[in-house]
């Protein structure tokens, strides 16, 4: 047993190594920032300052949440067709929701730019229909169609994971007591799924609301979001403080986010151990 207890603890160093270096001493550099001044001092100011970034707050949720429900909107159908598909037909599916993943989103975002631009390859297209062309880029529909294109698969995978999982007896049970197809989808699949579009809506949202590329390219800086903000902040040495402040918040959002699926997923597995 001791030598079990050894090897395990050996094993975890490494784990642990990384943990320090990269998880919590960037967290406590974030913490010392948000909390002093740009000479050293304890201070709140930097919280208290944030009033300032309300509107970019306010329009990088707003934003985050239009993208993450159009990501579920036309994930959760896809997800459902898939799992319903035969295992040939299955492994195509996967292969096609993640082969966009394999290219770096710098690229996938450049190509957004070629296909979306005033001059590009869409308004190309309208333009020989004799068809008006269309300004995209710049402005905020820009934006929300490049989170969803790229964060799109993490909203699809969760879901195509937990509808796999679901018992198909009980959908058959459903139907042998004559509930609609609406019915089966309403009170058997979406409830028992809710793990998995919890765990989607986390993935999408979390990333999307502190993205700064996408908003930066395709939004044409006409505005910025919180991921912009940070970034600039971030570059200038004199506001290091700020953006620790607002990165702090940033977290604060994600644990509020991560307790929210926790609470969602315990409830869902609690459900389905009752029900057994």
């Amino acid at each position: 047993m001791k030598k079990k207890t050894l090897g395990g603890s050996i094993a975890a160093v490494p784990h642990i190594v990384w943990s320090v270096l990269f998880i919590i001493a960037p967290l406590l550099f974030v913490l010392y920032y948000t909390f002093t001044s740009p000479e050293g001092g304890f201070t709140l100011d930097n919280i208290f300052g944030l009033s300032e970034y309300a509107d970019i707050f306010r329009t990088s949720i707003e934003m985050s949440i239009i993208a993450t429900f159009c990501c579920f909107l036309i994930g959760y159908p896809l997800a459902y067709f898939i799992s319903r598909s035969s295992e040939r037909q299955k492994k195509i599916f996967m292969i096609l929701l993640m082969l966009p993943m394999w290219t770096n989103l710098l690229i996938r975002t450049y190509s957004m730019m070629a296909i979306l631009d005033d001059g590009g390859f869409l308004n190309s297209i309208l333009l020989a229909l004799d068809m008006a062309p269309v300004h995209i880029v710049g402005t905020k529909g820009a934006v929300i169609f490049g989170i969803v294109y790229d964060f799109f698969p993490y909203m699809v995978l969760p879901i195509y994971t937990a509808i796999e999982k679901i018992d198909r007896r009980l959908v058959e049970a459903a139907s042998d007591l004559g509930c609609s197809s609406a019915q089966i989808m309403t009170r058997v699949i979406l409830p028992l799924s809710k793990s998995g579009i919890v765990s989607g809506i986390t993935m999408v949202f979390v990333p999307s609301i502190s993205t700064f590329y996408i908003s930066q390219k395709l939004g044409g800086g006409t505005f910025e979001l919180i991921g912009d903000t940070i970034e600039r902040q971030f570059q200038s040495y004199s506001t290091y403080n700020i953006g620790a402040a607002i990165s702090l918040v940033m977290m604060i959002l994600i644990l509020i986010s991560l307790a929210i699926m926790n609470r969602f997923s315990d409830g869902t597995e609690n459900a389905g151990r009752l029900k057994r």
